[in-house]
């Protein structure tokens, strides 16, 4: 195979006439550059320039193998310039993973700086389930994922992840404003024991979380209709068909719609970016700082919201209905 430094050094030799002017544009020895001549004469078994004491004079090998090679040695040369650019993280292709809040809420702001960081990169978004995310991330289809857990919902990811936490959000009560409660300064789970609720979808873990907050006060939770759309849970509790448990990053203002707490619920959700642990290049470290900036900004402009740089352990169901009978 041709070393694609002989062609390069032929390529400079017959454009300057010489071996010493060539050396002294590569920074090589007048020797070396006669060396590698050569070496690629050898390879080709082919002379390529006609020596005399004064000068060269390249063959009609020569001649030929420099323009065939001359494209060669262009799309080396682009290629070099590339892989520096990718070492720095200036080129490549990201792929994320999200869930549909954080791709409306959070993912705007970090993409806008991630790109100005990296303007030759590009970024192609999957939305999906954290678990569907987890398992990309775990089979390297994904290269980072936003994704959450509940305090109540118990959830390990893939033992080669890495989770980087973002943010912690309450969870918001939403009532109709005509509701008897929504003019209450506190508001207890037992409270609502015989209210109509509108929750996700049975198979979510917000279902669950609502199920797991509901039993810790004795009773379950009588769902009447199920979306895992937060618009159209809002439009529901407006007009009155029962009450929800949102997350804070779900939650926007809404008419006729009255967001507040529960009194004692200490449940949160976790937003987290999942990494594997062998992955932490440079185009990866720089969109989760640029994720941890983006959720710095949200957190200080949305009530409910946390910054969390400390993964919460995720309680079991049971461990943390014990701790609300203790107390």
């Amino acid at each position: 195979m041709l070393n694609p430094v002989h062609l390069r050094t032929l390529a400079v030799v017959l454009r300057t006439g010489s071996f010493a002017d060539a050396a002294r544009e590569i920074g090589y020895t007048g020797s070396a550059v006669s060396q590698q001549v050569a070496a690629l004469e050898r390879a080709l078994q082919s002379s390529l320039v006609e020596r005399d004491a004064q000068s060269i004079r390249p063959t009609e090998a020569a001649k030929f193998l420099a323009a065939r090679a001359n494209g060669i040695i262009e799309a080396l040369g682009a290629l070099e310039d590339e892989m520096k650019g990718f070492s720095k993280g200036d080129y490549g292709l990201m792929r994320l993973g999200s869930f549909s809040t954080a791709s409306q809420r959070l993912l705007p702001s970090c993409l806008a700086s991630y790109l100005r960081r990296h303007p030759s990169s590009s970024v192609e978004l999957e939305e999906n389930e954290p678990t569907e995310l987890a398992a990309m991330i775990r089979d390297a289809t994904l290269d980072v994922a936003v994704v959450f857990h509940y305090d109540l919902v118990p959830r390990k990811w893939p033992a080669n992840l890495v989770a980087v936490p973002l943010l912690a959000e309450e969870l918001l009560l939403l009532l109709p404003e005509n509701h008897r409660l929504a003019a209450s300064d506190a508001i207890t789970v037992q409270q609502l024991m015989e209210e109509n609720w509108i929750s996700t979808k049975e198979d979510s873990s917000g279902d669950a979380c609502l199920r797991h907050l509901c039993a810790g006060a004795g009773f379950q939770p009588r769902v009447t209709v199920r979306s895992n759309n937060y618009d159209a849970i809002r439009g529901m509790v407006r007009s009155g068909l029962g009450i929800a448990l949102v997350p804070a990053l779900d939650h926007v203002p809404t008419d006729n719609v009255v967001a507040t707490t529960i009194s004692g619920c200490t449940a949160r959700r976790h937003i987290s970016a999942l990494r594997q642990k062998t992955q932490a290049g440079v185009s990866i470290t720089s969109l989760l700082q640029c994720l941890g900036r983006a959720a710095d900004r949200l957190a200080s402009s949305t009530p409910g919201l946390v910054r969390q740089t400390k993964q919460p352990d995720g309680l079991a169901p049971v461990e943390y209905l014990a701790g609300r009978r203790a107390s």
